[in-house]
């Protein structure tokens, strides 16, 4: 075990399996909060180009009683991932509950956890949310009592993988990723990287959004500074294309059913006896509010309380203020 100078932790976890069948060590990389909380453990994963000390956390609110481990997700560049471990799993051959299961590992052997008061997800996070309550989330007295979905679902859609297949097609197309030839000169496809957030951006927010010319509110001057910043200022260049692409393919494959419900996602959500507090935005057009007013039917302790924005997606990660303290007070509400 190691820790940086941000507070963030690694542990090693020998001979891990993975779901595709291979056995490798792996990183996972952690950050605790409150670590000597007395009323319970709460866990929050990392979202898709996450990072811990960014992700919204609830530490100086809800959980502010709580211990919370904010843990990276397999894929995404801090744990074990393409970009820093050479042996990472070829093929985009990652599933969400080889995250689940070395999560585990870490709170149950390393941190010693007996139980979670909570699993708290946003987006691919919101996923995961799901996949640790119907992984432990079942039972008489399950190891998960909460989950915490924010933007999630239990099963992606067919119209969310149609759009992951936009942002993947034009940075696989890039001239500069060339077919995945960029690795020999060990030089990022940059213009792939942009063309794969100009894809992304559209789908972050609302329409609404666009119409009262929010991007604003994040910095950009124009809709055109927005979808073209400047070269080098874009977060986009600094992520790894292997790891977006490993990340998109998880996206795609997400489905609880494939770990209970004999393959059926709502037979799936019908198992958990976790309490399972559902928070799509009203306008996401990733996770759509429907799928997660559906998902909740099938739910034995579900609630479905939506989350009341024209910041679409972004709104579940705290992209505005507002939204931020509504899902702070929700979640506050839940744990008791």
């Amino acid at each position: 075990m190691s820790i940086d100078n941000t507070g963030v932790e690694y542990l090693v976890i020998k001979d891990f399996h993975f779901a595709e069948g291979i056995k490798k060590d792996v990183k996972v990389a952690y950050r605790s909060f409150h670590p000597s909380a007395t009323k319970g453990t709460v866990l929050i994963p990392t979202c898709f180009g996450g990072r811990i000390n960014t992700t919204l956390n609830f530490t100086n609110g809800a959980l502010k009683d709580y211990h919370v481990v904010v843990v990276a997700m397999l894929g995404n560049g801090e744990s074990s991932s393409p970009s820093n471990d050479d042996e990472f799993p070829a093929g985009y051959s990652l599933r969400y509950q080889d995250c689940i299961n070395a999560q585990h590992a870490l709170l149950t052997e390393h941190l010693k956890v007996k139980s979670l008061e909570a699993v708290i997800g946003f987006s691919m996070a919101g996923q995961q949310a799901y996949y640790w309550a119907a992984m432990h989330g079942s039972g008489n007295s399950p190891f998960v009592k909460r989950a915490v979905v924010i933007c999630g679902s239990a099963k992606t859609s067919g119209h969310n993988y149609a759009f992951l297949e936009g942002p993947t097609s034009a940075l696989i197309a890039s001239h500069d990723y060339a077919q995945g030839q960029y690795k020999q000169n060990g030089v990022k496809p940059a213009e792939g990287l942009r063309a794969f957030g100009r894809a992304y951006a559209a789908w972050l927010t609302s329409a609404e959004w666009f119409r009262q010319e929010l991007w604003k509110k994040l910095g950009a001057k124009s809709l055109q500074e927005w979808l073209h910043p400047p070269i080098g200022t874009t977060s986009w260049e600094t992520w790894d294309p292997e790891d977006l692409l490993t990340l998109a393919r998880m996206w795609q494959a997400g489905d609880i059913g494939g770990v209970a419900g004999n393959g059926d996602h709502r037979e799936a959500l019908s198992q958990i006896t976790a309490k399972v507090l559902v928070m799509p935005c009203m306008t996401d057009q990733y996770f759509s509010v429907d799928d997660g007013e559906n998902e909740v039917k099938h739910l034995a302790n579900g609630t479905f309380d939506p989350i009341p924005s024209i910041w679409g997606h972004i709104a579940g990660g705290g992209a505005n203020p507002q939204d931020a303290t509504w899902m702070d007070t929700k979640i506050a509400a839940f744990m008791i």
